[in-house]
């Protein structure tokens, strides 16, 4: 081989093993961060960046923690208060409006939302989007 392609090789085994290592420092920190809790010490650039949550946006239902974060009962039940109330002071309306009145979202409020049907204080009428919802049979007074 000639000397231009001896350096040539050279060259690109070297960047190769560069990126090697750099894409091994970023998964290992990846991992430390998902294990620990912690964000990432690498000083490496962040492989994907996470779209910026509304800045001052404040929402009803889910606490901070994260994706998967489990709420407690008391969460759950103060929700589940909270929509009974909002839907037997204003029947007949669909999830999208009660979630502009409220600051939830269809995800947050899913869970009480069939429990309060299963326990009769809340009746839904229509399907998927449509749906709308009005005071059960047995309503708390």
């Amino acid at each position: 081989m000639s000397d231009f392609q001896n350096e040539m090789n050279r060259t690109v085994q070297s960047f190769v093993a560069q990126i090697t290592e750099l894409a091994r420092r970023a998964a290992i920190d990846t991992l430390e961060s998902a294990f620990t809790g912690r964000a990432a010490r690498s000083s490496a650039a962040p492989i994907a960046i996470a779209a910026p949550a509304a800045a001052g946006v404040a929402r009803a239902g889910r606490p901070r923690g994260g994706r998967g974060a489990k709420r407690t009962p008391a969460d759950l039940e103060a929700l589940s208060e909270k929509f009974a109330s909002f839907v037997k002071a204003n029947p007949g309306l669909r999830i999208e409006q009660i979630n502009k009145e409220l600051g939830t979202t269809t995800k947050d409020l899913a869970l009480p939302i069939r429990k309060l049907i299963a326990e009769g204080q809340v009746s839904a009428k229509g399907q998927k989007r449509s749906t709308t919802y009005f005071p059960g049979r047995k309503a708390k007074k």
